[in-house]
């Protein structure tokens, strides 16, 4: 069934298409614009309304069931923002978030003994949490806020209408709900028509939205990766007069935006929107210093070009997923060439040690970000580590440097070789194909070696107890350095016989005077 129905309830014309069935109740109601003659013309593809059919009408059953609990109290029920956008998209999860005009005390009361559990962290700022069948709902009353533009913390105000809370969402895709009780569609700020044309904006002005909450341009930056939509030129405008306001922001939520910025399927576009507008100056400033510093092989416009292009070479060799800490590594691997820049006589550039210099950089930065120590260590490690195999040359490493290369690298070293292999950016082909054969080889001999030796358990050829039972030694510093100078040997030399390791065990001793 489809209704087109004229709405009286804006000084503008505009018309709403509405999609049902004559059983079980599922539609989608959206705008559309007005033709000359007042007819109303449909401004979607089909394909958009046949998604939103098909995931709402996935959901449909748990939302019905909760809209038929705030009805019967009085209350209307409404699915709103990122779900109502999801579900145009076909993406929809089991997370989903809606409004009401219920208060918090009677959100509580309403879904108690409905749901399977219910958490009120956030009731302050309206949101009850539920959880029910696997979902994982938010209820949130309408808010109606106001912000002192001095921290991104509002006043909490509940309002009283479904247009007043649209209206203070961040984006116009964002901007969209569905009363439940009805199934009507509501979309002020014409959100379908955003979506249609992959557009991002604000239903507010810009200016406003952002001084309200600077987060929003973070935001923008991260939609953009993640769904690929361009930004309105009035938002790139606002985003780059108000970059400084971005510090309002606590590290913490800097972090979680960037982070998911990163894990999108278009980052590079995230990324270049982030410098282009000025907040990466404020956030990460070191992306946009890269662009200060040309690449010894002169094949990028700079070092930034050549760090965005790797970033999307190891997204292309990801098997498992977005993988957070291998993408900031490609991203940041490169970090320290403005700081080791030097020209060199006869017009050449060189970075030396920019790998050594560039893991001290990531781990300052990423802390400032509040990143994990998990993270911190892994993404150095790497960027300490990517320039490692162009040592190896034409195969001249020993197997001993194989072994060092692989410990090194520990539980890092598939990502290892992910991060090496998307370095390579050369446009000379024939150059490109011998480094990936090179790497090859140097793959096949980890292989064949690890196959060998158990290269993931390199250990001394004696542990610490026999060492102190053969030197008389009690716990303490010089067991270490014992079993310590036993693991070089095992790693030059690879596995020794038991008489072996206890002899060189002794040669140590009496070297270092232990009796």
């Amino acid at each position: 069934m489809l209704v087109v129905a004229r709405t009286r309830r804006s000084r503008t014309r505009s018309c709403s298409l509405t999609f049902g069935r004559s059983v079980g109740w599922l539609l989608v109601s959206r705008p559309a614009t007005v033709d000359p003659a007042g007819g109303c013309v449909p401004v979607n593809e089909l394909a958009a309304k046949r998604n939103a059919v098909i995931e709402l009408m996935r959901i449909s059953p748990l939302a019905d069931e909760l809209a038929g609990l705030f009805a019967a109290a009085g209350h209307r029920l409404y699915l709103v923002g990122g779900s109502v956008r999801d579900a145009l998209l076909g993406r929809l999860s089991s997370d989903l978030d809606f409004t009401t005009d219920a208060r918090p005390p009677e959100i509580l009361q309403i879904v108690r003994g409905w749901a399977d559990g219910v958490w009120d962290t956030g009731i302050e700022f309206g949101t009850v949490g539920v959880t029910k069948r696997g979902a994982t709902l938010e209820v949130t009353t309408f808010r109606a806020d106001s912000y002192d533009r001095v921290s991104r913390n509002p006043e909490v105000t509940f309002g009283d209408t479904i247009e007043g809370d649209l209206v203070r969402r961040d984006f116009t895709v964002n901007a969209m709900a569905i009363e439940l009780s009805t199934k009507q569609f509501i979309d002020p700020h014409h959100g379908l028509d955003a979506l249609a044309q992959r557009t991002l904006d604000t239903p507010a002005t810009p200016q406003e939205s952002f001084a309200d909450d600077p987060l929003r341009m973070l935001r923008a930056a991260r939609f953009v990766s993640q769904l690929g939509f361009e930004p309105a030129p009035r938002v790139v405008a606002a985003m780059t007069d108000m970059a400084g306001e971005i510090e309002r922001i606590t590290a913490e939520r800097v972090q979680a935006e960037i982070s998911k910025l990163l894990l999108g399927d278009h980052p590079r576009r995230g990324l270049e929107l982030m410098v282009d507008a000025g907040l990466a100056e404020h956030v990460l400033p070191e992306l946009p210093g890269m662009r200060l510093a040309i690449d010894e092989h002169h094949q990028h416009k700079d070092v930034y070009e050549h760090s965005l292009t790797v970033l999307e070479q190891a997204i292309a060799l990801e098997k498992d997923g977005p993988d957070l800490v291998l993408r900031l590594a490609a991203l940041l691997h490169d970090i320290g060439k403005p700081a080791t820049r030097r020209f060199e006589p006869g017009g050449g550039v060189s970075f030396h040690h920019h790998e050594v210099v560039g893991a001290k950089m990531v781990r300052k930065r990423l802390r400032a970000l509040k990143y994990s120590k998990q993270i911190v260590d892994d993404v150095s490690q790497l960027v300490f580590l990517h320039l490692r195999f162009h040592g190896y040359g034409k195969g001249e490493w020993t197997d001993s440097a194989v072994r060092r290369y692989v410990t090194d690298a520990g539980p890092l070293l598939e990502r290892l070789h992910k991060l090496v292999r998307a370095d390579s950016t050369t446009r000379n082909k024939r150059k490109a194909m011998a480094l990936q054969r090179t790497y090859d080889e140097l793959e096949e001999r980890i292989a064949r070696i690890a196959e060998e030796e158990d290269l993931a358990k390199v250990r001394p050829d004696l542990d610490g107890n026999e060492i102190m039972k053969l030197l008389g030694l009690p716990p303490g510093p010089l067991v270490g350095q014992a079993w310590r100078h036993l693991k070089e040997l095992r790693l030059d030399r690879g596995p020794l016989s038991h008489d072996e390791a206890v002899a060189e065990l002794r040669r140590w001793a009496e070297e270092n005077g232990i009796p």
